[in-house]
């Protein structure tokens, strides 16, 4: 197919904007520990009339005399914060309260799961928008162009949240970190998008999927965006099962009067399309030649995508490691939560290089988990190969904050370490981004105690990578309860878990999360666990165990525990 109109202005517009960012990082990368410095300067001056700042002596701190000073002032007076340190904070902020966490009120807030019902509203301040996201979005497409010039020659898609979900009671709008970073991104990558923004708005996670791949298939895409690589494998399901109806819609200039789309989202949508039969008649023979079509057939030129890599993934990325054309970069997509985006993959490996000019970062070591008071390393401080816990201080009201992450350290980027994720720590499971935590899992389930009447003795669960689903395991106070009645009760904890973690619920109704498999265990079933560990070594005294879990070891020895 040909070149995208205006595809050169658009690569030089690019390049001008990506390299100004590319030399702050760079200028940042010859000396972090000076960097690390500046930013937590600039962070304290910016916070230090609000409220948290006179709170925890943000004024004292900055009198420091010399950098070690100013780093220990600052580990003394301000705590170590998780969310619900926080969340008395935020609350006030959706209410219409200014300079509480720092000055003013949040430009908007990005919602996420957290360890309770309520989830997380992570504030985003003008500040750290306009410093953070909007400058790292342009380095983020231009990262792209460095290692493939044609990737923006043609057009591209995404697979993100929604930008604006809702409103706090004082009016101000949250939505998707991720939806978010495509409705900002420059104007002129936005011509190249094939599909609306309003695609996002489709309640029905089939019919979105639909929606998005019926505009992205009738186009010879060059880049595909989305963070989680499940949506992959859910995206390629939805062309498995409507591939013929993507071809006639795009033979038509249609779409699909069947799905549950909403009216006035439809309308929008549909007035892009027009009969396009030359296209459809490609995609036609391509399927006669492929019975197996996969996106190498489709989409033969794509230069880039870019998803997660590290952490859990790899389930995922199996599933279709052959599904794209050989010569294409799959770039991790790179250290990023709703909380902070730490830096970008700048090197076309998984490494993400962190952003020292626009975050101040701690770090605790994995062997010192457990330690009620370890030591605090600062970035240039870092060693390569160690793990650790990561901790974040930004211009957007989080001060030491516990990002409950384990990364480590892969190398450097100039002065700056590189990482890559590991997994969630304390208690968090997260397959395709659900974060579920343990005491959600364990409010679920008494939930459904209350709701059935069929009590527990014990139970514990065990995330399936391989199978994109949790298998739960009951031992019930009344051994001969039925397994109808306990595939009823573990469908009442299943609810109870998307009601209580708007993640879960999301994956779950997209697909990316399977049914939970429910399991009866036999009588004393913990007893008997935790004896044979004690046989194995464990010592009594300190043995314990999590109710959630991600341990294919302890996983077997409950496989043993099942009930015939």
């Amino acid at each position: 197919m040909a070149k995208q109109k205006g595809a050169l202005k658009i690569s030089l517009a690019l390049g001008l904007v990506g390299m100004i960012q590319r030399r702050k990082l760079n200028k940042a990368s010859k000396n972090c520990k000076k960097s690390q410095m500046q930013t937590l300067r600039g962070i304290l001056e910016y916070a230090k009339d609000s409220e948290w700042g006179k709170a925890h002596n943000y004024a004292e701190i900055l009198a420091s005399i010399n950098d070690d000073e100013l780093v220990k002032k600052f580990q003394e007076l301000v705590p170590v914060t998780d969310y619900e340190d926080i969340r008395p904070f935020v609350e006030r902020h959706k209410n219409g309260e200014e300079n509480i966490l720092f000055p003013g009120k949040p430009k908007m807030y990005a919602t996420t799961s957290g360890t309770t019902k309520a989830p997380k509203w992570i504030p985003i301040t003008e500040e750290y928008y306009s410093n953070v996201y909007s400058k790292m979005t342009k380095l983020w497409l231009y990262s792209f162009m460095m290692h493939r010039p044609k990737v923006f020659h043609n057009v591209c898609t995404s697979i993100v949240g929604k930008a604006i979900e809702g409103a706090a009671p004082d009016g101000t709008v949250y939505g998707s970190v991720s939806g978010v970073t495509r409705r900002d991104c420059p104007e002129f990558i936005k011509k190249l998008y094939a599909e609306s923004d309003r695609v996002y708005g489709i309640s029905d996670y089939k019919a979105r999927y639909y929606t998005i791949m019926r505009t992205g298939i009738e186009h010879d895409i060059h880049l595909l965006v989305t963070a989680n690589p499940s949506t992959i494998v859910e995206m390629q399901n939805n062309v498995n099962e409507f591939f013929d109806d993507y071809v006639r819609d795009i033979e038509n200039g249609t779409l699909n009067e069947n799905l549950p789309i909403e009216p006035e989202i439809r309308k929008v949508i549909a007035a892009r399309f027009s009969p396009n039969p030359a296209r459809a008649k490609e995609l036609r023979e391509l399927k006669k030649k492929y019975p197996n079509i996969l996106p190498k057939h489709y989409w033969p030129n794509l230069q880039v995508l870019t998803t997660w890599k590290c952490g859990n993934t790899h389930v995922y990325l199996d599933k279709f490691k052959d599904s794209f054309p050989k010569d294409m970069l799959h770039q991790e997509f790179g250290y990023f939560s709703s909380e902070c985006r730490a830096g970008l993959v700048m090197n076309g490996a998984d490494d993400t290089v962190l952003f020292p000019h626009m975050h101040y970062f701690e770090f605790v070591k994995a062997s010192e988990l457990d330690n009620p008071n370890p030591r605090y390393y600062q970035l240039h401080e870092l060693e390569k190969g160690e793990r650790y816990s990561i901790f974040v201080t930004t211009y957007a009201g989080l001060y030491r904050y516990n990002m409950n992450d384990l990364v480590e350290v892969t190398g450097f980027y100039g002065t700056i370490p590189t990482i890559q994720f590991i997994q969630k720590i304390n208690g968090i499971i997260s397959l395709t981004g659900e974060k579920l935590h343990e005491s959600q899992f364990i409010n679920a389930v008494q939930m459904a105690e209350k709701e059935t009447g069929h009590k527990t003795k014990f139970f514990v669960g065990f995330a399936d990578l391989e199978n994109s689903n949790y298998r739960f395991y009951y031992e019930f106070a009344d051994q001969n309860i039925q397994q109808s009645e306990v595939e009823k009760f573990n469908q009442l904890v299943d609810n109870n878990m998307k009601s209580l973690n708007c993640e879960y619920a999301a994956k779950r109704d997209s697909f990316r999360l399977k049914d939970p498999v429910p399991f009866r265990l036999k009588e004393n079933s913990f007893e008997t666990y935790k004896a044979r560990c004690i046989d194995e070594g464990a010592r009594d005294g300190q043995f314990k165990l999590n109710l959630l879990m991600q341990d294919e070891v302890r996983h077997e020895k409950f496989k043993q525990l099942i009930r015939n």
